[in-house]
C-alpha cells in the first residue's frame, strides 16, 4: 500500500518531496492550477456563506469557485445547496442573494420554475417535450452537499465525501467551545489580489513576517521567539509593572485598530479601563500576566451584561488553548483573541489572482438591531479603506507574486517549527492531486488544520521531516 501510495504521489507535478521546501511553481503553473481545479475544488469542504447572510426561511445567496456556480438557501427544512443553472438550457438562476418569492426560482430564458426543495414547479408549454426529457429527477436542481459548522455553511461537490466534521480536527473543539456559531459580521470585505490563492493565504499562516512587516505589532521583543535580534524597532523588554500594563493595552488596541475585528472596539473599552488596575511595579512579566488575566474577566463580564452570548473565556483559554489564527483547510481562517474574531476566505480566480475576503465577526446581543451585509465591500487591493493591517500584507503579496518569476528562484524555503503550516497543507494538496483514499485525506487535514507558527507535522503519507 505505501509504495502505491509514494508511486501516485510521484505523479503529481513539482510534488513537495522535501517538507521544508515548496517549488514555486506551485503557485503560477496554468497545469498545476488545473489540476487543484479538478481534484481539490471539487472533493473538499469549502466555506460557501455565513448562515447570517440567510437568516430567513427563504433567504438564498450564491457561492462562485472557479466556473462553478452554488445556490444556498434557508428552507423550511433546513439549509440546502443546488447547482445554480437552469435544467432547461443552463441559465444562471440567481446571480448574487436574495429572498425567494411565491413564484420559487424563475430562469429569466424560458420561465421554468423551481422552488426551495429544487423541485421544477413549472414548465412553460410542457406538451411540446418529450416525456422523457421532463423527467422529474432530471428537471430538479442537483442538490450540493451541505453541512453547517462555526456559523457557516459548507458544500462539497463529492458526494462520497466525508462528513465535514470528521475532517476538521482540532480546531472544532476551539471554535465550538468559543461560541462562534454565534458570531455575527460587523463588516465584509473583499478585493481581488495579483496573487496565487496559495500564496494569499500563506502570509497568514506564520507571525515571522510581523517584524519587519507589521512593526507596530513588535513589542515586549516579540521578534526574539523567532530569533530575531531586531533593528532599532524593537522598544526593549518593560522595566516595570506599569509599562508592561500599558504596553499590552496599547498592542491590543493597535490589533482592534489595525485589524477592525481581532479585539473589537467594545473589547478595546473594557482594556482602556484597565490601565489603571494595581500590578506589582518590581515584576513586569507577571503584571502583564494580570492584565491579560484580568481583562478575560472584565470582557466576559461586559458581554454578558449586554447580553451577548460570550462564553467563559479564562477557561476556554486555559482548556482550550487557540493560536491568534486558526487555519481550516482549505481556505477559511478564524482569528481569536478575546471573544470577537476576524475572518478570512480565499478564493482562486485563475493561477495568479484571487479573490480576498475578510469579515469582523462579534458577539453581539440577538435582539440588538444591525444592518448585516449581505455582500462584501469590494475594493481595490491597495485601497487605503482597507484596515492598517492589511493594508501591510496586501503591499507585499503582488510583488512576492512577481518575484516568483525572478530568474534563479525555485523553492520557498520554511522555518521547520514556525512555517509549518505552509508546508502541512501543500502536501495535503498533492494528496488530493495523487487521488488518494479519503480517510488518508481526512487524517491528513487533521494534521494540516492547525494555527499560526505550527511546526511541520508528518502526514500519514508523503515525505516526512527528518528529525
Amino acid at each position: 500500500m505505501t509504495s502505491q501510495i509514494d508511486e501516485a504521489l510521484a505523479k503529481v507535478p513539482f510534488q513537495v518531496t522535501d517538507p521544508e521546501r515548496i517549488p514555486a511553481q506551485r503557485y503560477y503553473d496554468e497545469a498545476f492550477f488545473e489540476l487543484e481545479r479538478e481534484h481539490v475544488w471539487s472533493k473538499v469542504w469549502q466555506m460557501a456563506c455565513r448562515l447570517e447572510e440567510i437568516p430567513e426561511v427563504g433567504d438564498f445567496t450564491e457561492y462562485t469557485i472557479l466556473d462553478k456556480s452554488v445556490i444556498v438557501i434557508n428552507t423550511p427544512t433546513g439549509i440546502k445547496a443546488y447547482h445554480n443553472a437552469c435544467r432547461h438550457r443552463g441559465v444562471r438562476l440567481v446571480n448574487g442573494p436574495g429572498h425567494l418569492g411565491e413564484g420559487g426560482f424563475i430562469c429569466p430564458f424560458h420561465g421554468w420554475r423551481w422552488n426551495a426543495q429544487g423541485e421544477c414547479t413549472f414548465v412553460f408549454s410542457k406538451p411540446i417535450f418529450s416525456e422523457d426529457v421532463l423527467d422529474e429527477d432530471e428537471i430538479n436542481l442537483p442538490p450540493v452537499r451541505c453541512e453547517t459548522w462555526a456559523g457557516c455553511a459548507f458544500i462539497n461537490f463529492d458526494n462520497d465525501a466525508r462528513p465535514l466534521r470528521e475532517g476538521l480536527g482540532p480546531v472544532e473543539a476551539k471554535m465550538d467551545s468559543r461560541n462562534a456559531d454565534k458570531l455575527k459580521m460587523d463588516w465584509w470585505y473583499g478585493t481581488v489580489l495579483p496573487t496565487n490563492w496559495k500564496l494569499a493565504m500563506e502570509a497568514f499562516m506564520e507571525g515571522y513576517h510581523t517584524m519587519q512587516t507589521h512593526p507596530q505589532l513588535y513589542w515586549m521583543g516579540a521578534g526574539a521567539e523567532h530569533g530575531c535580534d531586531g533593528d532599532g524597532r524593537d522598544p526593549g523588554v518593560p522595566t516595570t509593572g506599569r509599562e508592561a500594563v500599558n504596553r499590552l493595552i496599547d498592542s491590543l488596541c493597535r490589533v482592534g485598530t489595525g485589524m477592525a475585528g481581532m479585539v473589537h472596539q467594545t473589547e478595546i473599552d473594557v482594556l482602556e479601563k484597565l490601565r489603571d488596575m494595581d500590578v506589582p511595579e518590581d515584576d513586569p512579566q507577571t503584571a502583564a500576566m494580570m492584565l491579560y488575566g484580568r481583562a478575560m474577566q472584565e470582557i466576559e463580564a461586559d458581554a454578558k451584561q449586554r447580553g451577548a452570548p460570550m462564553f467563559d473565556i479564562a477557561k476556554m483559554a486555559q482548556e482550550v488553548p487557540t493560536t491568534q489564527v486558526e487555519f481550516t483547510f482549505p481556505h477559511f481562517f478564524l482569528l481569536p483573541t478575546f471573544g470577537a474574531m476576524s475572518s478570512y476566505r480565499i478564493r482562486p480566480l485563475s493561477a495568479e489572482t484571487c479573490f480576498y475576503e475578510i469579515w469582523s465577526l462579534v458577539l453581539r446581543p440577538d435582539d440588538e438591531p444591525y444592518d448585516t451585509p449581505t455582500e462584501p465591500t469590494i475594493l481595490p487591493y491597495d485601497s487605503k479603506d482597507f484596515p492598517e493591517i492589511p493594508q501591510q500584507d496586501y503591499s507585499n503579496l503582488p510583488i512576492q507574486q512577481l518575484g516568483l518569476h525572478a530568474g534563479g528562484f525555485t523553492e520557498m524555503r520554511l522555518s521547520r517549527d514556525y512555517e509549518g503550516t505552509i508546508s502541512n497543507y501543500q502536501r495535503l494538496i498533492d494528496g488530493y492531486i495523487a487521488g488518494l483514499d479519503k480517510e488518508l485525506l481526512t487524517k491528513a487535514q487533521h494534521a494540516v488544520n492547525t494555527g499560526l507558527d505550527s511546526p511541520i507535522n508528518d502526514l500519514p503519507f508523503g515525505p516526512t521531516l527528518e528529525r
